[in-house]
């Protein structure tokens, strides 16, 4: 078979199927969808994907994917149809996830023909892949289907044994974000969002279940939680809803999101959001604090334009902090990020300072002081008294109480959270969190500022962990059930993970990316305020945070991290 003369058929047009046909339709690779659903096939038409309701269509095929349901008596019955109705030499595929290869290559009646295509998610650009053969396979038919996925912008990657480990952990992250959204906390696009650009994922976990399916989490849930016995993996009930809706995701139009006729998103509707109401002006600023997180902002604001006093506890601390601000413009300037006069310039702009009273002519200042109730009650207190009437007071905790910072002072409308990412500079998103108190102006003016900037503002409540931490630890702190469980390796976990979702870092080295010491404390945080029993730091955690093994920065944490030279 060549590339030239290929011809493919896909038959099942669910989440897969349909993922599969539109990417080869979109490489000009000629297909043939079939499905004896007459709705899955206009829905796959609609989409530019020639269709048929007979497998007798795919006679002329060179290679059939087949992406029916997970039965094997289906699938048996299905590859037998092909085999008799293609020629001997045509290439049969199979995306089996769970069921005996060998089993259907038999089944199949050409077993030498049989190849298996393992996806963890329905295919898009840039998904990993995992061809599987048999002791049976000829390398004819492997070759075939490889040099066909070399057409399409995808890459092969081994998934390694953890792979159903990953369908499990993301399984759990999915019911968590539905069970968020049917909460009312975020919006749909807030919520994905704050996961896309929170921790780099290639998708939101909404936009996600849409395309894998609904039925096929639920049903993935319904297995888990047969397994487990936590409450955690029970189907969310906005999603078994809509499963009896046959509200599906993509595939079927309708699912978290509306579907256009071509597969695209209908696009949201704007009006009455908070960010309508109009800004207040805001052309100083004040950030107390002078850690990580600190000095990361006041480069942000002072390279966006705005005349920044750095608070620190003394002159000392404020004058160093904002050496270290100049370091890594510094840096900034060799990589071509910034220009030599935006430094000057930014520079310009920065006041190290320890006296409070400096920070009353400013027009919003954000506090980025420890993570610690007492010293932000403090700070807070202090702020209302030396800052003008009008100005707005924010923090950029990633845990605490919003509502305990404004219930110290006399302002509670001019008070709200503003969460930056670390690091401040690189990350586009802001977890803009409002109280019951928090006025509209104020919450619209940190929607300007954070735009002003060229970062990403979404909504939330407050609420300990807002929208990403809220999401994030429970998911690590699964993956570490299973670790201590004896279930898989640290690497495997982390490989398959990688290797099938998409994600930049596996649980294990996104830990010792964040620090454990710092995970350890948002979960610990997260478990008491929430009463979230899906965070409680387990014994593992625990115990090497008491060992020193913090992560990347202390050069140990799950893995060893060898000090650079």
């Amino acid at each position: 078979m060549t590339e030239q003369n290929t011809a493919v058929g896909v038959v099942g047009l669910g989440s897969l199927g349909l993922a599969c046909a539109e990417l080869l339709t979109g490489a000009g690779i000629p297909v043939v969808a079939v499905d004896c659903d007459p709705v899955a096939t206009a829905r796959a038409a609609a989409r530019g994907i020639p269709v048929a309701g007979e497998i007798s269509a795919l006679a002329e095929a060179n290679l059939v994917i087949e992406a029916v349901t997970e039965d094997p008596e289906v699938k048996s019955a299905v590859l037998r149809a092909v085999a008799a109705t293609c020629s001997p030499e045509t290439v049969l595929v199979s995306t089996t996830a769970s069921l005996s290869l060998p089993a259907l290559a038999t089944a199949s009646g050409h077993p030498t023909k049989l190849v298996g295509l393992r996806l963890l998610l329905p295919p898009v650009a840039g998904t990993g892949f995992e061809v599987v053969a048999t002791t049976m396979s000829d390398p004819e038919s492997v070759g075939a289907l490889r040099a066909l996925l070399g057409r399409l912008p995808l890459v092969e990657k081994a998934f390694g044994p953890a792979r159903p480990l990953a369908w499990d952990l993301l399984l759990g992250y999915l019911n968590r974000s539905a069970a968020l959204y049917e909460a009312g906390y975020a919006t749909r696009e807030d919520i994905d969002t704050a996961m896309r650009l929170g921790c780099g994922l290639p998708a939101g976990p909404l936009e996600l279940l849409d395309r894998i399916g609904l039925d096929v989490v639920v049903a993935g849930l319904e297995d888990l939680h047969r397994r487990s016995g936590r409450a955690a993996h029970a189907p969310a009930p906005l999603l078994t809803a809509m499963v009896a809706r046959q509200e599906l995701g993509r595939k079927a139009g309708k699912g978290i999101y509306d579907y256009q006729p071509a597969g695209a998103v209908v696009p949201p509707a704007t009006a009455g959001r908070a960010d309508e109401a109009a800004p207040r002006p805001v052309a100083t600023i004040g950030i107390v604090g002078s850690g990580t997180m600190a000095r990361g902002i006041a480069q942000v604001t002072a390279l966006g334009g705005f005349d920044t006093i750095l608070l620190a506890r003394n002159q000392n601390k404020a004058e160093a902090a904002v050496e270290a601000i100049d370091a890594a413009l510094v840096r900034a300037v060799r990589r071509g990020q910034v220009s030599p006069d935006e430094r000057r310039a930014a520079l310009a702009r920065l006041h190290p300072s320890s006296t409070f009273a400096d920070l009353g002519d400013r027009d919003l200042v954000m506090e980025a002081v420890a993570e610690d109730d007492d010293v932000k009650a403090e700070i807070f207190g202090r702020l209302d008294r030396v800052c003008r009437p009008g100005a707005i007071l924010t923090t950029t905790t990633s845990s605490l109480s919003v509502g305990d910072c404004a219930e110290a002072t006399s302002r509670r409308h001019d008070v709200l959270g503003m969460h930056f990412f670390n690091p401040a500079p690189a990350m586009a998103l802001v977890e803009v969190c409002r109280t019951k108190f928090t006025a509209d102006d104020v919450v619209a003016t940190a929607h300007a500022l954070a735009r002003s900037l060229g970062k990403t503002p979404v909504d939330c409540s407050d609420r300990a962990g807002f929208i990403v931490n809220y999401l994030l630890f429970p998911y690590l702190n699964d993956a570490v059930l299973l670790v201590e469980a004896g279930a898989a390796a640290i690497e495997d976990i982390d490989a398959a993970v990688e290797s099938g979702l998409g994600y930049p870092l596996g649980p294990f080295a996104l830990m010792d990316a964040i620090g454990l010491d710092v995970g350890e404390a948002i979960q610990r945080r997260l478990h008491e305020v929430n009463h979230d029993p899906d965070v409680k730091p387990t014994l593992m955690l625990t115990e090497l945070t008491r060992l020193g093994r913090l992560g990347r920065k202390a050069g140990a944490g799950f893995y060893h991290h060898p000090a650079r030279r």
